[in-house]
């Protein structure tokens, strides 16, 4: 009987939830996440290709400021193949550093110096084709010495000034004032040695000559010893006296004599 009754009560406090139940298994602890061993680390700089197109624009937009300027519009083409360069991926200048003697000609060699911002990349040496492009007027017909600037027959065409040294290029002058100096062939641009300033007097001729002194001022027919243009300083010779002075072109029939 008190074996019975020890067993209920073992069995009493085993099944209740406040008694001694089972032990739970301890949980062990989990590992920590190990750190990332980049988070600190900076991320390295981005870069990118400088092709051989890139690198003609920005070469020719240095030449065109600091050697062509006014002249016309550069052109080059890079006579050796450029291999693409790894660069920084931020805008890329560049300095010229040496020129020939000419300065840009039709095949020269440039030197130049890359920099990527104040970086610089290195120095190369690059062989180059150039053209300078610009109107110029070109005789659609023949031009004939004498022959007014204004009503020559002529057309403005563009070429290569490279190889056009002494190309004229009106514009800065009054076309009116000027004339030809040399026939000149159909097809060829006007070189500026066939270009003058029209001639105004010529030797032989009689003009008048405005003598001023001061505020006052005599006329006088005088003979023109010499052929002279707009503002020229000629010999001339007074037609009574056969006196000979100096005075300078007004017009074609006026010269102006200072005391």
């Amino acid at each position: 009987m008190k074996t019975f009754y020890l067993s209920a009560v073992l069995i009493f406090f085993l099944g209740t939830s406040g008694g001694f139940g089972p032990m739970s298994r301890a949980t062990e602890p989990s590992a920590p996440t190990p750190a990332s061993d980049t988070a600190d680390e900076p991320s390295a700089p981005r870069t990118r290709l400088l092709g051989e197109s890139e690198l003609n624009s920005i070469l020719t937009s240095a030449l065109q400021r600091e050697h062509v300027g006014e002249r016309g519009e550069l052109e080059l083409t890079f006579a050796r193949t450029w291999s693409p360069l790894t660069v920084p991926d931020v805008p890329v200048t560049v300095k010229i550093v040496e020129l020939p003697t000419l300065g840009v000609t039709a095949n020269f060699v440039v030197r130049f110096e890359l920099f990527a911002g104040e970086q610089s990349l290195g120095t190369w040496q690059l062989p180059v084709k150039a053209h300078v492009w610009r109107e110029v007027w070109v005789a659609r017909s023949p031009l004939r010495r004498g022959e007014l600037l204004a009503n020559a027959d002529r057309v403005r065409e563009r070429r290569d000034v490279l190889t056009l040294r002494e190309a004229y290029v009106t514009g800065e002058a009054d076309e009116t004032m000027m004339e030809l100096a040399e026939d000149v062939p159909a097809g060829l641009p006007l070189p500026a040695r066939s270009v003058r300033a029209r001639t105004l007097v010529r030797r032989g001729q009689i003009a008048e000559a405005i003598v001023r002194d001061g505020a006052m001022a005599i006329s006088l027919k005088v003979e023109v010893l010499e052929n002279g243009a707009q503002g020229q300083q000629v010999r001339v010779r007074n037609v009574q006296s056969k006196r000979e002075f100096r005075g300078k072109v007004e017009d074609e029939r006026t010269i102006l004599v200072s005391l």
